[in-house]
């Protein structure tokens, strides 16, 4: 289930806000929890059981973590409740991909290739991995004292705004809001206005933006031109953008309306003047979870030459990359992003900065872009390089056509993805972001803007059957 759909639109989501504003305070969570079950059970019923299993074993054995004031048992059950989290992201995620290049290095020595029946992934493994991750080594770091029943651990682990897709909450950062927390009006409004803006953003936006990059991607690479290739990558560009900040809109929203406060996972990422800023401003709880840990118990900025300071950057964009995907583009995708950190620490960020800000934009734009080549084109590095080649062989076709809406769309787009580059765009921005509360007519306004948008985005789901979610898969 997505939330760009007409189940969860008009049946799910109002069947729990009816029930969750009905309910006395003390069984908000349990309300949270049964539909966040069901939630995952429609999609997913059989794994269900498996995430709850390793949940509550991880419960036990991060509450002894807490209890024990034995260190080597501490560290010991510490590596225990890793290796559990990391081994289930690692058999359902990455099993079929190793499994697969053993096969084709046994196939290629003349030797019997492994049989090997193919594991199907569950949804939401990565978030739901990394954020057990983080519930234990919070508690083991002393950053916080672990849940003390299992439902209220559940309830952090598997709610259903963040559970298919993020944002990865860190345990520390809503610890307190699970077992205690204040809902207010403006909140709620708030909320509403985020979620809309979110519906919008991926359904009015991004799924054209799909459609376009379908239809050129699906087509045979040598007969596309130089500008129809850059459309279609254009397109993709600003597809995976709106589409998972979208839906990180919308689960910070509801996040919002129950009395959570979600960290936020987008800031303007393609105003960015340099691949190090995008980072900083793209999927932005992937990176702070990569920092702090991975990064910095690596020896981060600390290491003691340049040259391990450069193997950790790659490392770290490596395994990023990585766990968007097992495949080997995701890999190179993520060892592209790394390079690129390491020329910005050698000399490209200098560079950027003497070349101005419209320029500095432009061709992290364009690196962008050609990353996005790599992440979208799956199982084929020879149909990638096909694909550069169509970039780049300076070919002009007239007759492309495109879908009749997306040219508006992609100037809107455009102008969204750029507006925070100005004062005034950075300006509007945290108006509707970063306020906590706002004038009557300034609510009035925004509730008749998103109701709007609503509606608009509500049809758009009844009558179109092309809802992709890329990150659903992740």
């Amino acid at each position: 289930m997505v939330f760009s759909s007409t189940l969860f639109l008009f049946y799910f989501l109002p069947f729990f806000l009816l029930v969750y504003h009905v309910v006395p305070k003390s069984l908000k969570n349990w309300v949270i929890f049964f539909f966040s079950i069901l939630f995952y059970t429609w999609g997913a019923p059989v794994f269900v059981f498996i995430l709850l299993g390793t949940s509550f074993l991880d419960f036990l054995l991060v509450r002894t973590i807490h209890q024990s004031q034995d260190a080597k048992r501490r560290k010991i059950l510490l590596i225990l409740s890793l290796s559990i989290n990391l081994g289930l992201l690692a058999y359902f995620k990455y099993s079929n991909f190793f499994v697969g290049n053993a096969n084709a290095l046994l196939e290629s020595f003349g030797l019997k290739e492994v049989t090997w029946t193919k594991v199907i992934m569950p949804i939401g493994i990565s978030f739901f991995t990394f954020e057990s991750i983080t519930y234990t080594v919070d508690v083991y770091r002393g950053k916080h004292a672990p849940l003390k029943n299992l439902k209220d651990y559940l309830l952090y682990l598997l709610a259903f705004p963040k559970l298919i897709a993020g944002p990865i909450v860190r345990f520390q950062e809503i610890a307190d809001e699970v077992i205690e927390r204040k809902e207010n009006i403006d909140e709620k409004l708030i909320g509403f206005y985020r979620f809309s803006i979110g519906l919008a953003k991926k359904v009015l936006i991004a799924n054209v933006m799909a459609e376009q990059a379908k239809v050129i991607f699906d087509t045979d690479f040598h007969l596309l031109s130089a500008s129809t290739a850059w459309i279609g990558i254009l397109a993709y560009t600003m597809q995976i953008y709106f589409d998972f900040s979208g839906y990180s809109d919308m689960a910070i929203g509801l996040g919002k309306i129950m009395g959570f406060h979600f960290p936020e996972n987008f800031n303007s990422p393609y105003s960015s003047k340099s691949i190090t800023e995008f980072w900083r401003r793209w999927h932005m709880t992937l990176g702070n979870f990569m920092r702090d840990y991975l990064y910095i118990p690596l020896g981060g900025n600390r290491v003691s030459s340049k040259m391990r300071l450069y193997l950790n950057l790659a490392l770290v964009f490596i395994l990023s990359g990585f766990w968007h995907g097992a495949s080997w583009n995701f890999i190179v995708w993520g060892a592209f992003h790394g390079t690129f950190l390491i020329l910005d620490r050698i000399f490209l960020v200098k560079l950027l900065n003497r070349l101005g800000s419209v320029l500095s934009i432009a061709i992290t734009f364009v690196i962008v872009m050609m990353g996005w080549v790599i992440f979208h084109i799956e199982n084929d590095l020879s149909k990638v390089g096909l694909y550069f080649e169509r970039l780049f062989d300076f070919s002009w076709d007239p007759t492309f056509i495109t879908l009749s809406n997306f040219w508006p769309l992609m100037f809107v787009a455009a102008f969204f993805s750029f507006l925070s580059a100005f004062k005034i765009g950075k300006q509007m921005q945290d108006f509707v972001y970063t306020r906590n509360s706002y004038s009557f007519l300034a609510n009035a306004l925004f509730l008749f803007f998103t109701c709007l948008l609503f509606v608009m985005s509500a049809s758009s789901v009844i009558s179109s059957g092309f809802n992709p979610f890329i990150y659903y898969r992740f």
